[in-house]
């Protein structure tokens, strides 16, 4: 068995490395494991050791760590290190063309009667296309891709992108059983309700 080095890190999730340098086994851990049940820690060292060698992995083993990583105080104490620790950067809402405030302004009016608080509203850093816009509950913040701020883009696919991660604030994230349901029938239901979508969706799988 090859020597095994590990190390508790100041994660903001519950995430774990392993990877093999110069005979060692490096294993990292997130200080939020600490105080994990031994079965759990049994778990991960399973799950990980089996990633490693490239073997299957046990169902039991990994359902053990999914029902940890998904109870309520693990998921509850995750919120608060990420919010804590996370850094956030912020471009602001004004763009070259479309202000994030005003746009979100109107939806609130139009399609949440103008209860909805307002989040962070920011333009990402650059032109990202694989991300175009997402709710981080952790720092209540709607980011949304600065390739849609040009003249080209038609405010309703704005209007859209926005008016979906609206829609998260509304319905947050909930559990069922192990898994994480992000998009209920309610939030569904209420996105089809948004006049061009069709539209809105075609302009967005163009880019």
């Amino acid at each position: 068995m090859l020597p095994i080095r590990v190390r508790i890190r100041r994660f903001t999730s519950l995430n774990t490395t392993i990877r093999l340098r110069e005979g060692n086994i490096l294993v990292s851990l997130s200080d939020l494991l600490e105080g994990a049940p031994e079965s759990v820690v049994r778990a991960i060292a399973h799950i990980l050791l089996a990633k490693l060698y490239k073997k299957p992995i046990d169902a039991m083993q990994s359902l053990r760590f999914k029902r940890f990583a998904s109870s309520a105080a693990v998921t509850r104490q995750t919120e608060l290190i990420r919010t804590a620790r996370g850094s956030k950067r912020f471009f602001g809402p004004e763009g070259r063309y479309y202000n994030l405030e005003e746009v979100f302004d109107t939806l609130n009016a139009q399609f949440f009667g103008g209860l909805l608080g307002r989040p962070e509203l920011t333009w990402s850093e650059g032109h990202a296309k694989r991300s175009l816009g997402h709710y981080d509950a952790a720092h209540n913040t709607i980011v949304v891709s600065r390739v849609f701020d040009r003249p080209s883009s038609p405010r309703y696919a704005i209007e859209y992108l926005l008016y979906h991660e609206m829609l998260h604030l509304k319905h947050p994230v909930k559990m069922r059983g192990l898994r994480r349901c992000v998009h209920s029938i309610e939030f569904k239901a209420e996105e089809r309700l948004f006049p061009l979508l069709k539209e809105a969706q075609a302009f967005i799988k163009r880019l």
